[in-house]
């Protein structure tokens, strides 16, 4: 017995709930109608149908809905790209030895106006800094101290107005955004009003291209 258009219109609406990628593509009106149908007319195991499309143009639903797009829009049209390129991250160890040893360099760093983020995370410290600053931090630290030293990095940051704050989805849009181009987030970190990505070089060019879309 074949299924009902009701019965096909929930089973989209829970199997997009349950993919914020394609959900939030919907929200902001980037994704296509028919080629989200066919996909998810697939993963279902359901026969491509006038049901399956017409459920995932009604989607999302509600009042509450409605307004989350609406603000996400606003937020996107009003946001702008930044790039920086030859980026490095260095992981170092956690401890009050650690942050105390980079606290001269890390000073330096910003009273130049040179890239430098200190990112604290449950098992150490994440360092991010312009590749010709890498000997100025190890030059500080003990061998031993270092985990990991990652460079040829890109940093992609999304600059938003301050009412990001109070805009809920536009992180997950964005992740959701660069991941479904198969881009890999190397670390990702969203603080006041940027939304920053540290990505490969090899990647920056899609990155840009594929924000700048969803910021249009």
């Amino acid at each position: 017995m074949p299924d009902s258009s009701e019965s096909v219109a929930h089973r989209v609406r829970e199997h997009l709930d349950a993919h914020p990628v394609l959900a939030d593509a919907l929200r902001v009106g980037i994704a296509n109608h028919s080629a989200v149908a066919r996909r998810v007319a697939e993963e279902l195991g359901l026969r491509p149908s006038d049901a399956v499309i017409a459920a995932v143009r009604r989607y999302p639903r509600g009042r509450g809905e409605a307004a989350r797009e609406s603000g996400v829009r606003r937020v996107l049209k009003k946001s702008r790209i930044e790039t920086r390129t030859k980026v490095a991250a260095i992981t170092v160890e956690q401890g009050a030895d650690v942050l105390q040893r980079l606290g001269d360099v890390v000073e330096e760093l910003l009273d130049e106006n040179s890239l430098c983020r200190v990112i604290q995370v449950s098992r150490g410290t994440v360092v991010l800094v312009d590749e010709d600053s890498v000997p100025r931090l190890l030059r500080q630290l003990r061998e031993s101290q270092v985990v990991r030293i990652r460079k040829s990095l890109v940093e992609v940051a999304v600059t938003s107005p301050e009412s990001i704050e109070e805009t809920p989805g536009l992180l997950r849009l964005l992740t959701g955004v660069l991941s479904t181009q198969g881009i890999n987030i190397v670390e990702a970190l969203s603080c006041y009003t940027d939304t920053i990505f540290l990505l490969h070089q090899a990647d920056l060019s899609a990155a840009v291209t594929v924000l700048t879309k969803a910021l249009a």
